[in-house]
């Protein structure tokens, strides 16, 4: 016997023989049936959110691509090689001339350097300074790095190791170590060229310390880097660094020329912009195939969402096949998606853009092109040759097509059209189905409030079907009552029946 809101479940105790939990199950199959269905049509419209969004974030990841697409500086690219990267090797950025450089290299740009000249005598043993270094003062040593960084350091406690460690982590721009396998120590600017430093001021008992790691004959003098030094299209230059960039193009200095003067050609990067429209071309295929796919997506009414009482029937791997069948097609000819395709498609229409070279005016005039088979639903196609004939031919052209700025849409260049497309579509899917739960925890989305009724209603169900099965289960306990008292008097009549006819 079980209880449910303080009423005793049991077969009846009348004597009837009724089997009232199994009654009051039947009776509620009816109104839990009615629950199931909202449930049912809640998961169903969370099923189709959730394509909506993963559509969406598809959108947006293409629409990031086309953004660059608008961008000149995509078309513009340069590319720059270095007769022998063994000296020098190059860059451009898009503000680079289009032409040749020549450079030679009679110097590369170094740190400054503070080393041991000699092997150290060194006591791996020993547990201070004075024991690893044999030092025989004990008195603090105390000075200051590159005019800013203090550092005290004492024999008797401090270690090689604590006193790399404070050079280090002074801040001073310097980095010391000691090299136990040669015994020496090597000190080191982070930075090149003449203005890079060690210097020791205001120092203080350093002089033991400084000789026993033989750091030279005057260790406390500055010491400095040095420049790159070279001759850029004859004229000589330096520069601290050993990478710079001068006039858009960027140089690193990989070694000294030895006489040899290398070569340095900038061009348009023609394969880097044919790249660029190929990586969007793909990106804009997987995009529209993925969104006409789910139009095409057969529906299969017969499969819902499973109920409680169906998925405990079903294993694992029953219950994922069957999710998967009912999840299928719930976009089938979805008239926002349908309407968002057939947008995009007509942003990429081969008409021309107005004001663009008549040559290479339309994507098919660059060798883009919709195939042969309809069932594509607008997928484009490269003619590769075609493309690079006209990147090469007439660059600026090809970058027009795309970026051309215009009050009129048929003046807009391809990708600034797409990117208005695109966005209007990604704004009418948040509105439809909000947005992705990393954009925003709140949903105020049609479905999102559409969702939100169906939780309302799964709740007022709940209270309704525990009120009405508590309401069930008084009415038998009052029929069982109602029947032992019958039971009772039939008992008691039967008894005086039985004793007049004695």
């Amino acid at each position: 016997m079980s209880t449910i809101g303080g009423i005793n479940r049991y077969f009846g105790l009348s004597g009837s023989g009724l089997d009232i939990d199994l009654m009051v199950s039947n009776l509620m199959k009816t109104q839990l049936m009615k629950q199931d269905k909202i449930k049912q049509n809640k998961t169903l419209a969370e099923w189709k959110r959730s394509d909506y969004r993963e559509i969406n974030n598809s959108l947006r990841a293409l629409r990031d691509n086309v953004f660059n697409m608008k961008l000149q500086g995509t078309y513009l690219a340069k590319k720059a090689v270095s007769s022998n990267e063994g000296i020098v090797k190059v860059s451009a950025a898009v503000t680079a001339m289009a032409g040749s450089n020549t450079i030679k290299v009679t110097a590369l740009a170094g740190s400054a350097r503070l080393n041991s000249v000699a092997e150290v005598t060194f006591n791996a043993a020993g547990t201070n300074l004075q024991e690893q270094l044999g030092l025989t003062s004990s008195e603090p040593v105390v000075f200051t790095l590159n005019g800013s960084a203090e550092i005290s350091v004492d024999p008797g406690t401090d270690t090689i190791e604590t006193l790399v460690a404070k050079i280090n982590n002074a801040g001073a721009g310097v980095t010391a170590f000691f090299d136990q396998t040669l015994n020496r120590m090597f000190i080191s600017s982070n930075a090149t060229g003449a203005g890079a430093a060690i210097d020791f001021d205001n120092v203080s008992n350093a002089a033991e310390l400084f000789g026993a790691l033989h750091l030279g004959a005057d260790p406390f003098a500055a010491v400095n880097g040095t420049d790159a030094a070279f001759e850029l299209n004859g004229t000589a230059l330096t520069q601290a660094s050993n990478q710079f960039t001068i006039a858009g193009v960027q140089y690193t200095l990989t070694g000294v020329s030895a006489g040899e003067t290398v070569s340095v050609n900038i061009n348009r990067d023609t394969d880097g912009i044919y790249e660029s429209i190929k990586t969007f071309v793909e990106l804009y295929n997987t995009t529209i195939d993925k969104i006409n796919s789910k139009l095409a997506e057969v529906r299969d009414k017969n499969y819902l969402p499973l109920t409680d009482g169906e998925r405990e029937k079903l294993t694992d791997d029953q219950e994922k096949k069957w999710e998967e069948k009912a999840r299928a097609g719930l976009l089938r000819n979805d008239i926002l998606l349908d309407g968002i395709v057939g947008r995009m498609r007509i942003a990429l229409s081969f008409a021309s853009v107005q004001g663009v070279s008549g040559d290479y005016n339309s994507l098919a005039a660059i060798g883009i092109t919709t195939g042969d088979d309809y069932m594509e639903r607008g997928k484009l196609h490269i003619k590769e040759d075609r493309l690079r004939e006209a990147i090469t031919a007439d660059p600026g052209a090809v970058m027009e097509l795309f970026t051309k700025n215009s009050d009129v849409d048929g003046g807009k260049g391809l990708a600034a059209r797409l990117y208005d497309s695109i966005s209007a579509g990604i704004n009418q899917l948040i509105d439809k189905a909000g947005a992705d739960s990393s954009f925003s925890s709140v949903d105020n989305s049609f479905m999102g409030k559409e969702i939100a009724g169906y939780e309302k209603q799964i709740d007022s169900w709940d209270d309704r079907l525990q009120m009405l099965e508590s309401r069930y289960y008084k009415q038998f306990a009052a029929l069982e009552t109602a029947l032992s008292k019958m039971n009772q008097q039939s008992a008691w009549l039967s008894g005086l029946f039985s004793n007049k006819q004695q």
